[in-house]
């Protein structure tokens, strides 16, 4: 089924907190707008381990001027800030279509776009001025390519550590994802082995607090770590792991976690003629109002970044994003560039 075409100023796609930032900002100026998700909001982070804490002080990935408070006055933890960005849509009346994927844009010959999306009662059309990507830069996992990564006791994500009681747990990756869930699992009684290519964890790329005891736990043999190793092929009983100096070795487990990264999805930014560069496939926008080189069609958020190799675009860093688009959809100067964040805590 499809419906008569909708006509708005603008569309919003993608509601994490960028995405949410940008609608209250567009609110804000009195800019009639449509905002979609595939699905719920927030949905990236939906997935993020349970009881996972951010790296970042609260005050950091608070949007829209609203405070994040919580229990303990630490950091917050995913289930808090998913708590808090239902607040924000909720303090701010944020109409959100979520479960309703954005399937394709076209622009017209004249300006503007055609939106085609899809939710469960079928296709939708709508006719809008301009365009805000916000659909963030963790789209999938990065896939190894080897054999038996489809094996049912394989994962790309860590949901929680409970699952990994008194079994062997092989962990690929050495960055903050596979070290929080090595030392998790640990914690709750798993037997945990970590496969990293490098030849020592990338300090930058791992939570402050952990770093040490991981590398304590490792130093005792309370957790097993193979440097300079890289999985090879996974059968229902061991990761056969290629030594990067040659040779390989066959590692115990009755679980795998390929914790490697995740990838950015370009789909709409390609299909509108937005340009990509580099490996990462970031797109080319203007710094100052975060317009594409396709009039009309602007960028927000970890989107910027296209796949990070190593991550430099957070939450933290791009709230100014909301506040230049929602100024260049006004015709208003830019605002002026916020303090630089030489290290952002995400």
């Amino acid at each position: 089924m499809t419906s008569d075409t909708t006509s708005t100023e603008a569309a919003i796609i993608g509601a994490g907190p960028i995405g949410l930032e940008v609608a209250c900002e567009l609110r804000r100026a009195g800019i009639p707008y449509l905002h979609f998700d595939k699905g719920q909001i927030a949905s990236t982070i939906a997935w993020f381990p349970q009881g996972m804490t951010f790296f970042s002080s609260n005050d950091r990935i608070a949007i829209a001027g609203l405070p994040i408070q919580t229990l303990h006055q630490a950091k917050c933890s995913k289930e808090e800030y998913l708590a808090y960005l239902r607040s924000v849509a909720l303090a701010f009346d944020l109409k959100v279509r979520t479960y309703e994927e954005v399937t394709a844009i076209d622009a017209q010959p004249g300006g503007g776009f055609v939106l085609t999306s899809r939710n469960s009662a079928g296709i939708q059309r709508h006719s809008v001025r301009r365009v805000v990507l916000a659909i963030g830069d963790m789209a999938g996992p990065r896939l190894l390519g080897i054999a038996g990564e489809e094996l049912a006791h394989v994962s790309h994500y860590f949901e929680e550590p409970h699952r990994y009681f008194r079994q062997k747990l092989l962990i690929v990756g050495g960055k903050n994802s596979a070290a929080e869930a090595a030392l998790r699992c640990y914690h709750a009684g798993a037997e945990v082995t970590l496969s990293y290519r490098g030849a020592e964890f990338p300090p930058n790329s791992v939570k402050y607090w952990l770093l040490p005891e991981l590398s304590g736990r490792i130093q005792r043999g309370e957790i097993g770590c193979y440097f300079r190793t890289a999985a090879a092929a996974i059968s229902p009983t061991h990761v056969t792991l290629a030594r990067c100096g040659g040779g390989s070795l066959e590692v115990e487990a009755d679980f795998v976690l390929l914790l490697v990264g995740y990838l950015a999805d370009s789909r709409l930014f390609r299909m509108v003629g937005v340009k990509l560069s580099g490996e990462t496939g970031a797109p080319v926008f203007d710094e100052q109002t975060m317009e594409t080189n396709v009039p009309g069609l602007y960028v927000a958020g970890t989107a910027t970044a296209g796949t990070q190799q190593s991550y430099r675009i957070f939450i933290e860093n791009c709230h100014i994003h909301a506040l230049r688009i929602a100024a260049a959809l006004r015709g208003a100067p830019p605002p002026p560039a916020p303090p630089a964040i030489t290290a952002p805590e995400s």
